[in-house]
């Protein structure tokens, strides 16, 4: 699949399960800016800021034209960011892991459970097992993405880099498609897209100017 960049169509996004809401993609919502927020169930940092900030724009902007989206992926912690706990979050605001201990340790949670539901649709993203044979093509690929001119480099730093990335990519247990085909660093983060299905911002953690790209966006 074509990798997304910014100022270009933007591919659609791939997702196993509708847990919340109709399913979608871009190319359904044309002439809507579209926000998707992209979090896991153990994401304390999702849980404190990401999300509260989506559902806040949900509320203030879906009348003039924003769409909000979910999508629960998973880079780590196999066992915790899964489709089930998603299940649970959105049926019963049942929260896991490291998200249960910062919540509960800050007094959010009532009755041990999210005091707030998840009001626009969610899915998980796609995920694909790991057959357990990592190409050098699929090593290199990496490289090729993250580490511009890697061929350049000495050879004794590039020795180095193959093993690490090798290594890193051997303990994964899956793939998550819509993370990878948009390159995202961790969560959360958040890829937003204008009227025309042009990607305009795919970025990781906090921006607090967020707000205003959509604002603009909404009045191109």
């Amino acid at each position: 699949m074509k990798k997304a960049q910014i100022g270009q169509k933007a591919p659609l996004f791939s997702v196993s399960d509708w847990v919340q809401g109709e399913p979608t993609n871009f190319d359904q919502l044309a002439g809507r800016v579209v926000l998707v927020e992209v979090f896991q169930v153990n994401c304390p940092g999702c849980f404190l800021y990401a999300l509260p900030q989506a559902i806040d724009f949900h509320q203030r902007y879906s009348s003039l034209g924003l769409t909000v989206l979910g999508i629960a992926t998973a880079f780590e912690d196999f066992d915790k960011n899964t489709l089930e706990n998603l299940v649970k979050l959105v049926n019963h605001g049942e929260v896991i892991g490291e998200t249960l201990q910062l919540l509960d340790q800050q007094g959010i949670l009532e009755a041990g459970r999210l005091p707030y539901g998840i009001p626009f649709p969610l899915a998980m993203d796609t995920l694909i097992k790991q057959d357990g044979d990592l190409s050098e093509n699929h090593i290199t690929a990496f490289i090729d993405e993250h580490i511009p001119s890697f061929e350049q480099q000495p050879a004794t730093y590039r020795e180095k880099v193959l093993e690490q990335v090798r290594a890193h990519l051997q303990k994964l247990e899956y793939r998550a498609q819509t993370f990878e085909n948009y390159n995202l660093k961790g969560t959360p983060s958040h890829i937003l897209v204008d009227k025309q299905g042009i990607l305009r911002d795919c970025a990781f953690g906090s921006h607090p100017e967020l707000e205003k790209q959509i604002q603009g966006l909404l009045q191109e």
